[in-house]
């Protein structure tokens, strides 16, 4: 059929009632017309009635239609460039390829069929398609002028659709965020700053989060329908439920999460108006929160990740799981793509740093990232480097303002509990700990009591769910939250100002450290758990003068565990090493409990007294000496080499060093050997050798 008759013929059919049957074959057609239209009046016509077609606009299927409008003109303007360049190589007389039309002329024409019968967000769907399919993959169809010119359609038309609400309507305020997710990276940076931050950001907010977007996260609702009987874990495959997350997953939002992040970035740096920030960032945190408590409630939270594979079924864990998980996983990326540059705002505005916003900001950051955490704690999802900058800089910023801090962590303190809780309620009880070993140098003595060494102690006791034999097998997080007790109540101890709370709890505590390792602790951080207690309790920490012999006590404790502790090799780790061992191509020996008890009582060496270094050094390399294996015998001695030569002892402790190595027996003590051959050294010694020459 001749193109003009087509072009009748499907101006008609713009007029018909919508007919889902019919839609495929007028899209089709349409962009056919695009490409074949020779006369630049008709293209202006064919777009003109496009964009106002009954048939197409009636009854649009949200942005999957204007997601079509995007890609005729895309798929359109591709041709027209292509069929330019074949014009141009074909030999005289022969006949054009498709309209005959430039690019340049193409793209007028099309553009000048965007008039005031169509709406503004319609106009910014085409002008994207056009840019997109002139300009993206590194093709260069239009002039310089031109193309700049096309770039400023786009971010007027797209703000003056997002500051018309009333005309635009949910579906224009998607489409343009839509169109932008794709024409954004094509913008030249003088353009990109046209667009009105303002305007964008709310926009950009409503389509990530509402039904184009995440549904508010209503899918989880669908989920708790389909799951029958309650509490049960069978979730069929072809249930709608898992239909609803496939047509979620297939939405052109939810498909483009990362380029729409990306412009949410920009909407939330060019946002003029702090209040339109400080209003997205409450969005983003009741959309959270809701998510939290549609997930507490599904059946399917009660499944924790070390038993997925008991509990659910196979057919489960490779479809509809994985799925489930995926999703989730987007939306915290998402949103935590958004938080980042509000927190770094917060760092930089006047509007948003000062003493009564710069808080409230921080908390409601954190409160977000705590309402993620069920899913940022599985396998690793919150070490990325965005995440970790928004949360240590809310963090920074919280602990600037003590009151804020307490009242963070009292809205979220974990309720006792001596049943195991379910895989939910540990990531929010992992959250708080970690957050709350941050803050004790922000908090008063009893809020460090009772929002810190309360909740720390509880989960270290006997009875704790952690340690009872209940927790059978382990949940994935026990492991994560017993460290983290320790940590919450060593970053206490480290704090001066709270000697009077701590110097009472540290024998608890190394009662409870020993009693931890092997078995729920590694050697490496029961190290690092004892040195930090004998560091607090020794010069110049307060409780070194209130406790003068605590930290002897402590050793004893240590060496009298050491003399019964097994000296079977304990389960190879990366961390069972010291640092002077860890070096390329070296073997990695293994290391026994009471090996690493003796390293421990090493590792205190220069925080002692005074009056106790050159004795414990005594202790400490007769300890050394006696360990059976002669491979861990020779990891402890490098180990004591290492603190006596390699600057950890400070000037006073290492002239006791240096007389109890070189007058007292240490070198033979530690050696085994005086022949002078192959021994060890003190730093500074010197050494007379066969063929020794003088460098100046």
């Amino acid at each position: 059929m001749p193109a003009d008759r087509l072009l009748n013929t499907v101006l008609r059919a713009y007029q018909d009632a919508p007919n889902a049957s019919q839609t495929d074959k007028i899209l089709g057609t349409t962009n056919s017309l695009l490409t074949s239209l020779t006369n630049p009046l008709n293209l202006s016509l064919l777009t003109s009635h496009f964009l106002v077609a009954r048939s197409i606009w009636q009854q649009p299927d949200g942005l999957r239609t204007c997601l079509r409008i995007i890609s005729i003109f895309n798929t359109a303007a591709i041709h027209v460039r292509r069929n330019e360049l074949d014009n141009a190589n074909l030999p005289a007389g022969q006949p054009l390829v498709g309209s005959g039309l430039s690019a340049q002329d193409w793209a007028r024409a099309v553009a000048k069929g965007l008039d005031d019968r169509s709406s503004r967000w319609q106009h910014t769907l085409v002008l994207a398609g056009i840019l997109m399919g002139m300009e993206s993959e590194e093709r260069r169809s239009l002039s310089w002028s031109l193309r700049s010119t096309l770039e400023q359609a786009v971010a007027t038309s797209a703000n003056l659709a997002l500051e018309d609400n009333s005309q635009t309507g949910a579906l224009g305020r998607g489409a343009v965020v839509l169109a932008l997710t794709y024409a954004f990276p094509l913008l030249s940076g003088a353009n990109k700053a046209l667009l009105n931050g303002n305007a964008l950001l709310p926009a950009i907010i409503e389509a990530m989060l509402g039904e184009e977007g995440f549904q508010n996260g209503e899918f989880i609702i669908a989920i708790q329908h389909d799951i029958t009987p309650p509490r049960s874990f069978a979730w069929p495959a072809n249930s709608s439920s898992v239909n609803r997350i496939q047509q979620l997953e297939s939405r052109p939002l939810p498909q483009n999460m990362g380029p729409l992040s990306r412009l949410g970035v920009f909407a939330v740096e060019h946002a003029r108006d702090s209040s339109i920030i400080l209003r997205a960032q409450d969005s983003l945190l009741s959309f959270t929160a809701g998510l939290l408590e549609k997930w507490e409630h599904c059946a399917l939270s009660l499944v924790d990740l070390s038993v997925e594979s008991v509990k659910l079924s196979p057919d489960l864990l490779r479809g509809p799981w994985p799925m489930l998980w995926q999703l989730f996983k987007k939306i915290m990326f998402a949103i935590v793509s958004i938080l980042q540059p509000i927190v770094g705002r917060c760092l930089l505005d006047p509007r948003l740093r000062n003493d009564s916003t710069a808080p409230t900001l921080a908390t409601k950051t954190l409160h977000v990232l705590r309402n993620l955490y069920f899913i940022s704690s599985r396998q690793g999802g919150n070490t990325f480097q965005v995440y970790t900058f928004t949360y240590l800089t809310s963090l920074d910023i919280l602990t600037r303002y003590s009151d804020a801090c307490v009242h963070f962590l009292q809205e979220t303190l974990p309720p006792p509990t001596i049943i195991v809780p379910s895989p939910v309620h540990q990531a929010l009880a992992l959250f708080y700990l970690n957050t709350a070993e941050h803050l004790p140098l922000s908090l008063p003595t009893p809020s460090v009591e009772a929002l810190m060494v309360a909740p720390a102690t509880a989960n270290l006791s006997p009875t704790s769910w952690l340690i009872s034999p209940a927790n059978t097998p382990p949940s994935s997080l026990t492991l994560e939250l017993f460290e983290s007790s320790h940590a919450a109540l060593l970053s206490v101890f480290s704090c001066p100002q709270h000697s009077t709370l701590t110097a009472p709890l540290i024998p608890f505590y190394i009662d409870t450290l020993l009693a931890a390792f092997p078995t729920r602790i590694s050697p490496r951080q029961f190290r690092l758990a004892f040195r930090t207690v004998m560091q607090v309790t020794s010069p110049p920490y307060p409780i070194s003068i209130t406790d003068p012999e605590l930290s002897e006590t402590l050793l004893e404790m240590l060496r009298f565990r050491a003399e019964s502790a097994s000296t079977a090799p304990l389960p190879p780790t990366p961390d069972t090493l010291s640092s002077a061992h860890q070096q390329a191509g070296a073997a990695t020996p293994l290391i026994s409990e009471q090996t690493t008890l003796i390293l421990a009582l090493t590792d205190a060496l220069p925080y002692l007294p005074l009056h106790l270094v050159n004795e414990w050094l005594s202790r400490a390399a007769k300890a050394s000496i006696a360990i059976a294996d002669p491979q861990m015998r020779d990891v402890a001695r490098h180990r004591l080499w290492e603190v006596l030569a390699n600057g950890e002892l400070d000037v006073d402790r290492a002239v006791i060093g240096v007389t109890w190595w070189g007058t007292q027996g240490g070198r033979e003590m530690v050696t085994g050997a005086g022949n002078g051959k192959g021994e060890m050294m003190m730093s500074g010694a010197l050494v007379q050798g066969e063929k020794e020459s003088s460098r100046l």
